[in-house]
Formats: C-alpha cells, sequence, structure tokens
C-alpha cells in the first residue's frame, strides 16, 4: 500500500464535519436540530412537575362537578322548582297562591302526593315488586283533608279538583286504549273475553244488589258503584305480572300475557258502562227513554270516534316530520276536549264513551307500529296527573262527615262483591287449558283496584254537585267512600297475593329452553 492510499483512509476514518453538525446531534429524520427541539428533549428526559395550585383547581374542579348526594340534590332541584312555579303564579294572580288559595292547595296536594308515593316505594319486601305508590298518593291526601291546621289552609274548590280530575280519566281512558294488543287479542281470544267481560258484568249485577239493599242506593246508583267496582288496576297488575314474566313463571302458559291484554279490555267495558248508568241517572223521563238515550250516546260515541280518528289519521300522516308527535297530541287534546265539553254542556258520560272508542280504534287500525312511542308521550302526562287524582280523591274522604253505620255497609257490599268476582273468575278460565294452580292464581290476581276506581270514583259526585242535589250529592258520596276503601283494601292486598302465589302457584319455564329454543330455529334467528 503507497502513501497516497494511507493518507486517504486516514481522512475517511474522521467524522465527518462538512456540514459542521456531528452525525449524534442529528435527529431521527435527519433534519438538523432546533432550539425548539432541544428544549423539548429535555422536557422529555426531566418530567415538568405540576404546582400545587393546579391540584387544588382540579380538586375544586371534581368536588362541584356534580353534588355529593343525588337524593339532596333531587329535593332541592324540586323544591326550587316548586318556589319558581309559586313566583311567576303570585305575579300573575296574587291571592290564589296565598294559603287558602287554589292554586296553593294543587301545589301542596301534588307534592305531598309525589313525596306519599316516593316514600311507599321504598319499601320493598324480599321477592316482591315494591308497593304501588298510588297508595301513598291516597293517603296524603287523606292525611291533609284530616288534619286541623293544614285542612284549613289547604282548600281547593270543587269546581278545581272537578276539572283536573277529569282531565286525568281521559289520560287513564287513553293508557287503556292504547293497551290493547291485537295480536294476543285474536290468539286469547274467547278466554280474553271471558276474563275481561263475565267477572266485570257479575260484580257490577252483584254490588248494585247489595248497595240496594244494604245502602239503600237507587238501581241507577247501584250500577254505577258496580262499574265503579268491576274494573282491576292496571297499576298493580301490570308491574307484578312483568316480573313474574321476566323470572318465567306462567309463561308456557300464557298466564302473564293474558292478564294483561284482558286488563285494558275490562277497563273499557267498565268505563263504558258506568258512563251509560252515569247518563241514565242524571237523565229525566222514563227508564224506558233513558235507556235509549244511553245506547243513542253510545253510538254517537262510536261514529264521533271514527270521524276523529280520520281526522288525525288523514292530517298527519307518516310522510311528515314528527307525525307520531303530533298524533299523540292531537289524540290527547281531543280526549281532554270532549271529556270536559260533555261536562260543559250537560251530558256526562258520552264523552268519555267516546274518546275510549277513539283511542281502541286508533290501536286497531293505525298505531300497531308507533304505539310506544306514543304511549311514551302519554305517559309523561301521566307522571304530572297521577299524583294529582290520588290525591284529590284522597282529600275528598273526610272523617268527621262518614257515619260509622255507612262505613261498615261500604265494607260490607265491597267484601261480598269481592268474593263473588273472585269465585267468577275461577269459573271464567275454567276448560281454558289451566290446572287447577292456574286458576286460583289468575282469581286472586284479577283482585287489585286502583286507577279505574280513583278516576271514577269521584264523577258521580262532581256530577251531582252540578246539579245542586243533596241527596245526589249523598249517593255520590257513598259511591267515593266505596272507591276509596277498595283502592284502600285491595290494591295492597292483591299486590302481596300475586307476588307470593305466583312463585307457588305457577309453573317456572326454565332459561335453557329458551336457549334451546332459539338455537334450534336458526331460520327465525336470521
Amino acid at each position: 500500500m503507497t502513501d497516497e492510499d494511507k493518507t486517504i483512509e486516514r481522512a475517511d476514518s474522521k467524522p465527518s464535519t462538512e456540514e459542521g453538525i456531528p452525525m449524534n446531534l442529528r435527529n431521527i429524520n435527519g433534519n438538523e436540530p432546533t432550539e425548539g427541539n432541544n428544549q423539548l428533549n429535555s422536557s422529555e428526559e426531566k418530567p415538568q412537575e405540576t404546582p400545587t395550585e393546579s391540584n387544588c383547581l382540579q380538586r375544586l374542579r371534581e368536588t362541584f362537578a356534580r353534588p355529593p348526594c343525588e337524593l339532596l340534590a333531587t329535593a332541592i332541584r324540586n323544591a326550587t322548582m316548586i318556589v319558581l312555579l309559586c313566583g311567576l303564579v303570585w305575579l300573575d294572580h296574587g291571592s290564589e297562591i296565598l294559603p287558602g288559595g287554589n292554586v296553593f292547595g294543587i301545589i301542596v296536594v301534588c307534592s305531598c302526593a309525589m313525596i306519599g308515593g316516593k316514600l311507599v316505594g321504598l319499601i320493598k319486601l324480599p321477592t316482591l315488586p315494591p308497593l304501588p305508590s298510588l297508595l301513598g298518593m291516597l293517603l296524603a291526601g287523606f292525611l291533609i283533608r284530616n288534619i286541623p291546621v293544614i285542612s284549613d289552609n289547604v282548600q281547593i274548590q270543587h269546581k278545581w279538583s272537578s276539572s283536573l280530575r277529569s282531565i286525568a280519566l281521559s289520560i287513564v281512558v287513553v293508557r287503556a286504549g292504547l293497551g290493547l294488543d291485537t295480536k294476543v287479542l285474536k290468539k286469547l281470544t274467547g278466554v280474553c273475553v271471558r276474563l275481561a267481560v263475565g267477572p266485570c258484568l257479575v260484580e257490577a249485577c252483584a254490588s248494585a244488589l247489595l248497595a240496594h239493599f244494604l245502602m239503600g242506593l237507587p238501581w241507577q246508583w247501584g250500577f254505577i258503584l258496580g262499574f265503579v267496582l268491576g274494573a282491576v288496576s292496571p297499576a298493580v297488575v301490570v308491574p307484578s305480572m312483568l316480573l313474574l314474566q321476566e323470572e318465567g313463571y306462567g309463561v308456557k302458559k300464557g298466564v302473564p300475557t293474558l292478564l294483561l291484554a284482558a286488563g285494558s279490555c275490562n277497563a273499557i267495558l267498565t268505563i263504558t258502562g258506568f258512563n251509560t248508568c252515569l247518563g241514565i241517572a242524571f237523565s229525566t223521563g222514563s227508564t224506558v227513554v233513558n235507556v235509549l238515550s244511553g245506547v243513542l250516546r253510545v253510538l254517537t260515541g262510536v261514529a264521533t270516534g271514527s270521524l276523529l280518528g280520520l281526522f288525525i289519521q288523514y292530517f298527519s300522516s307518516s310522510d311528515q316530520d314528527y307525525h307520531v308527535w303530533k298524533r299523540g297530541f292531537l289524540a290527547l287534546g281531543f280526549s281532554e276536549l270532549v271529556v270536559l265539553s260533555s261536562l260543559y254542556f250537560g251530558f256526562p258520560g258520552s264523552g268519555e264513551i267516546l274518546c275510549t272508542v277513539l283511542m281502541a280504534s286508533f290501536v286497531v287500525t293505525w298505531w300497531t307500529r308507533n304505539k310506544e312511542v306514543i304511549e311514551n308521550i302519554v305517559r309523561v302526562a301521566w307522571i304530572v296527573f297521577e299524583p294529582l287524582l290520588f290525591g284529590l280523591l284522597g282529600a275528598e274522604v273526610s272523617v268527621a262527615s262518614l257515619r260509622r253505620e255507612s262505613v261498615g255497609l261500604c265494607v260490607a257490599t265491597l267484601g261480598t262483591a269481592v268474593l263473588i268476582r273472585i269465585l267468577t273468575t275461577f269459573l271464567m278460565v275454567c276448560f281454558a287449558g289451566f290446572n287447577i294452580e292456574e286458576k286460583i292464581f289468575i282469581s286472586f290476581a284479577w283482585l287489585p283496584k286502583a286507577t279505574i276506581q280513583a278516576a271514577l270514583g269521584s264523577v258521580a259526585l262532581d256530577t251531582a254537585r252540578l246539579y245542586g242535589d243533596t241527596q245526589l250529592e249523598d249517593y255520590g258520596m257513598d259511591v267515593l267512600t266505596v272507591a276509596f276503601l277498595a283502592i284502600l283494601i285491595t290494591a295492597p292486598t292483591g299486590h302481596l297475593l300475586i307476588g307470593l302465589l305466583g312463585p307457588r302457584l305457577l309453573q317456572k319455564t326454565e332459561h335453557q329452553d329458551k336457549d334451546e329454543n332459539v338455537q334450534g330455529e336458526p331460520s327465525e334467528q336470521v
């Protein structure tokens, strides 16, 4: 190797300094490092410590991001809403919001009813659904009326309470119509019709006989009382049946589905019979003419309900935006309009029948797909008017105005009618494929009374007050007293019987059987 070659090797072995930057200072991409990159590298090598001030701010943000107690936050929020509502009403009406005013009484009754419902809902028994909140609402109104100091300051005029209960009744009728399921009715037509019609009519006739001979009511008022007692409460039956259905009790024979489907039909039949008898009781003339006028009201309700149904269907078709919300609003609006109009023009009974047929016709024909959305709309309105309905019903019952003998006769009439209903229900489900245990369960599950009794119990009394007849008001007070006792006795009793007898009398379908059925039918699963 020559001297020139050695000189070249020494030159190649030295680090390259042509650009003036050593290779180890270049970044990954081969770019020259800048001042910002140097600072970034130094920050990566030494993690930046967060100051104590930022930690304190972060803790404060976490502390005030949400309230510490959800229950306390709910109470403060509701109290603020009530105070805000009272302030707005006071600025507009003045004395109505003060103690003794109508608005003050409505707010107190509604608030106490909500609190009572929450407290009763907190009572939970093992293997049983929570007690229905309507019991707490009913007792709250009853206590407001019968505590001397509170009753002197909480006063609501009959016109105001009657209007609010009428609106609540229209919502109850809408919910009963929406509860119809045409597919289930087609499968269970025979036994469903027998269960919905038979016990209701038999109990109504038995109650009319007992009320006429024991309580001294006229025959028209006896049948009014009978149809008030003839309905079963969906507010008690539906949650209990859904709980049993989730656990698999009676699903194989379709017991929960049968009771849920028959409950809506039973409510519609009860409301129709009640309003027909109410119209006959307040009509003048011969009995034959009154009966014919009652039938004419039913036919008029069917015709007018069908026309209103076509109107809503045509002017809120499915190609429009928010057509479901429009249908729900129009349905509620028409229902409340016909109920209040029937009372204003002096035709008791016809408006509720029209409303019932209107809602039933919609469910059967057009609302099958959108029924759940409309049910949610109606449920929002029911959340507001449920405490008003039960609270105002409880506030109508005064212990001072009750006679001991009348209370005893009311309890005797109610107890005998309920026993007759249980026996009739047992006979109606015979020859329907149920065993003896399932028949016994259905008989006792068809016992609770609450929602329909609260909606109809005071209608007769409100109508009698419009006529200004003291004798008719006494009859209406007897009907309301029996309805109040029916809710107070049968609602918790039926609730407990359904929860206790269901797991013991009904056959349980295991979840493994359902999984096998799903795996065995791949086409349906697809």
